[in-house]
């Protein structure tokens, strides 16, 4: 096994995370020639290219294992210095939360612990996050994706459930008056305009394939973010899939109706560093207690 030095790894890292040996030479307080000695002694020991010398450098797939190594290892030395020495230092936690649990849940879950740990937070789809727990750019991610990442440990949190929702005006519309007693109608579906959140988000194609209905059809408005796609949907856009966590008051107060009451579970799952520290079992505890309360268990 390979006798991994901590300069040479935190070399690698932040030449990949700042794209450059030069900025990589600022950061660490060395010369430019250092970062490139290091790295390259490195690679000597791993046998392998671990840096693609691009503009910016980039790691190879031999060196993003090294990469989240070296944020490990990081994260661990920090743990251990502050309980040894009894300095006050911040953690930091980096994570990657799906936008919809960040607007709904995530954010009161993790209010508590503002005042002692720093928190990162990377707005990422559910399905992707799993890359970024890969290449260590996160500690732990609010991710679909059941099957744990190398170097990871994985428990599922509940669902979070999507519900087709519209204005009272927007349904009436598309849908016929009696849309209510007659049901959303697939050759209505096919032209009522939706609301998705970006190409990557299918929630909306999952529910028009069970009403029969070919996804390319409607067409269709992007709204990137959590809050802003829910307003659209609130002033009359299109129709889409909101959680029940976002938008139980506007259905309360009849500003939204469900188009029908079959619903798009997504499960969710808490991955993480299997290289624990105390903050990031701080921030785990957190997100397992809210929810609990927060989200219906899966099946």
């Amino acid at each position: 096994m390979p006798d991994w030095d901590l300069g040479q790894l935190r070399a690698l890292a932040a030449a990949a995370d700042l794209g450059t040996f030069d900025a990589a030479a600022r950061a660490l307080h060395v010369t430019p020639s250092a970062v490139s000695q290091r790295i390259k002694a490195l690679e000597q020991t791993a046998g392998a290219v671990l840096l693609r010398r691009d503009r910016p450098v980039r790691p190879t797939a031999a060196g993003e294992p090294l990469v989240r190594l070296a944020r490990q290892l990081d994260a661990l030395t920090a743990d251990a210095t502050r309980h040894l020495t009894g300095e006050a230092g911040v953690p930091r936690v980096t994570l990657a939360v799906n936008g919809d649990s960040l607007t709904t849940w995530v954010l009161p879950a993790l209010a508590p612990l503002a005042d002692r740990i720093a928190l990162q937070l990377v707005r990422e789809d559910q399905d992707r996050s799993a890359d970024l727990l890969r290449d260590g750019s996160v500690m732990g991610a609010v991710t679909s994706q059941a099957v744990p990442v190398q170097g990871c440990t994985v428990e599922p949190l509940g669902v979070m459930r999507y519900r087709p929702l519209a204005t009272p005006a927007f349904a009436a519309r598309w849908f016929g008056d009696a849309w209510r007693t007659d049901g959303v109608r697939p050759g209505a579906l096919a032209v009522a305009p939706v609301v998705v959140f970006d190409a990557d988000d299918h929630l909306q194609d999952r529910w028009l394939r069970r009403r029969r209905v070919d996804p390319a059809r409607p067409p269709r408005h992007l709204v990137p973010a959590s809050a802003d796609f829910a307003t659209a949907v609130r002033l009359g856009l299109g129709w889409g899939m909101l959680p029940g966590l976002q938008a139980a008051d506007d259905e309360a107060a009849g500003r939204l109706v469900r188009l029908t009451d079959d619903v798009v579970d997504v499960p969710l799952h808490w991955q993480q560093w299997s290289l624990r520290t105390a903050a990031l079992d701080a921030v785990a505890d957190a997100l397992r207690t809210a929810a609990v309360h927060a989200l219906p268990p899966a099946g």
